[in-house]
Formats: C-alpha cells, structure tokens, sequence
C-alpha cells in the first residue's frame, strides 16, 4: 500500500474515533455541558500527542539514533522534582499548586529557563559533541529524581497525594483556557521544525555526511533542543509526564512509512500520535473504567516494545 494511502486510511480512523470520543451520548438536553468538557479534553490530547511526537522525530534525527526520546534529558523528572519543592516550600494549599494557570507558567519558564541556560553553557564549547549532552542530561535526570525522593521523605502524607498525581499523565482534569493558550506555541514550534525539515533529511544521513554537505550541524542542533524544549515543558506542564509514547510513535511511523522526508514524518507522526493516544484514552475510560491512567498503559506497552525492538535488532 502507498505511503499516502495509509495516510488517508490513518486520517479517517483518527476523525471517526475522534467523533466517537465527542459524540457518544449526547442529547439535546446535555450536549452543551458535554461538549464544553470533551473538546479541550481531545484538543489538550492532541497537543501533547503532536508535541511529544514530533520532538521525538527530530530528536532522534539530531542524535541520529532510533531508541532516544527528550526524556532522556530529564524533563519530566523536573517537572517532579519543581511539584515536589513547590508542596514541600509552600505546601499543597499553595496558589502555585491550586491555580492551575499559575502552576503552568511556572513549571514551563522554569523547564525551558533551564534548558535554555544548560544548552548555552554547552554550545559555548568549541568542540561540542551531542552525546556528552545526553550523558549530561541523565546525570541531571537522575540529580532531580534523588532530589524529588529525598524531598518526598519530608512532605506529609496528605500532601504527597499532589506529587503522586503530577508523577503520571491525566487527561481529565485539564484546564480548558490552558488548552486554548497552548495551541499558538506549539503551534509556532511545528512550523519551525518544518521549517528545518530539509536541513533534518540531510542531518539523518550522519553528522560527517551532513557536515561535508554544508549544513552548520552545531547551530541545527542547538535550534533543535531549543524547540524540543519548548515543546516537552508545555506538554508536560500541560498534562503531565508521559515515558515512551515518543519512541512508540516515532518507531512505529519510520517502520510503517518509507518515506525520509522530514516534512511528511513529522506530521505522519503527529497524527498516528493523536491516534493511539485517543484509542488509549477511550480504552482506559470505557474498558478499565478508570482503574489504570493512560501514561501507565503508554509505559507497560512501550517498554514492551522496546524490548521487542532490542531482541529484533530493529534498533
């Protein structure tokens, strides 16, 4: 099958299980409070479905290697470790935890202030090499998970509920006005990556390749974190941490579709992302009934799957 006729096939399967999710049970009578609920529901999962994917494709395309996702350079162990310092300074009953507007902001100036302020530090070196960045970032990783576990020791009970509740991804109790503001940034975010689309299909090639083909593949990389950055700190001050839902995503679209084209596998990626995080929202609200949430589902299938990948030698 073509690559466009999959896309088309995937394109239907998304607005009819999109509509499904939108439309089940309405009536005349309760329509208007349903819908006020569901949209930003489906429109915060698709934000976070487009922001994790297509950081994930470009990420991997930098570092060209097929199993790393941005979580490797610790974000979502900072969002935890910020929630957790938050409760443990100003405890649970704190504006910046209450307020929902406040506690984005705050989580997302801070993610991306520090991003900004380690690649800087990092790209100031003459001779910079990516890996050293990533070691770095599962040094820093592991720092803020300690940090966030010592903390954890010292919050009452009562209050640990709040960090255990930032520590997975929760589609349910989303802001709506958040949902709305966080459409123009990501937004900005895709057409950049589009943007560097050509300069990415030449950087998957290899550095050395690249290099010998003219493109300043320092300035590319630092370009790329940096919108990365954006991307995964709103997301994950948006619905929360989700592990391995990039590398799910983004395997799957490189396996399924043939094309190398930057442009299409970002979007390709994009939508087979909103796909299967709709299908995992709906499996976990009408078949387990709220039992699980569907970061932990998106963690039991892809390690799964990462390690199929391993004993296949896919990657």
């Amino acid at each position: 099958m073509r690559d466009s006729m999959k896309v088309i096939w995937m394109a239907a399967l998304s607005v009819l299980i999109i509509g499904y999710f939108i439309g089940q049970g309405l009536t005349p009578d309760n329509y208007s409070f349903f819908l006020s609920r569901r949209i930003p529901k489906v429109l915060a999962i698709c934000l976070a479905a487009i922001a994790i994917s297509a950081s994930s494709m470009v990420f991997q395309t930098i570092t060209n290697n097929r199993i790393l996702t941005p979580s490797i350079l610790g974000f979502d162990f900072l969002y935890i470790m910020l929630q957790t310092i938050i409760v443990v300074l100003f405890g649970s009953a704190s504006i910046l935890i209450i307020n929902q507007k406040i506690n984005f902001f705050v989580c997302v100036f801070l993610m991306t202030g520090l991003s900004v302020l380690l690649f800087s530090l990092y790209f100031r070196r003459r001779n910079t090499n990516v890996f050293t960045l990533l070691l770095l970032g599962i040094v820093l990783g592991s720092l803020f998970s300690n940090i966030s576990n010592f903390f954890a020791m010292l919050i009452d009970p009562n209050e640990f509920s709040v960090v255990q509740n930032a520590m997975f991804a929760s589609f349910n109790n989303v802001n709506s006005e958040l949902v709305y503001w966080c459409v123009p940034m990501l937004t900005i975010c895709l057409l950049y990556l589009l943007h560097l689309s050509p300069q990415l299909d030449v950087m998957w090639l290899g550095e050395d390749n690249a290099k010998s083909l003219g493109i300043d593949t320092r300035k590319l990389t630092l370009q790329v974190m940096l919108v990365v950055s954006v991307m995964i700190s709103i997301s994950t001050a948006l619905v929360g941490p989700v592990l391995f839902f990039g590398l799910i995503v983004v395997s799957l679209t490189r396996e399924i579709f043939r094309t190398y084209h930057h442009r299409y596998l970002i979007l390709i990626s994009s939508l087979m992302a909103v796909l299967l995080l709709i299908s995992g929202q709906y499996f976990v609200e009408k078949v387990l009934k709220f039992e699980t949430t569907v970061s932990v589902l998106i963690n039991f299938v892809g390690g799964s799957y990462f390690l199929y990948l391993l004993t296949r030698n896919k990657i």
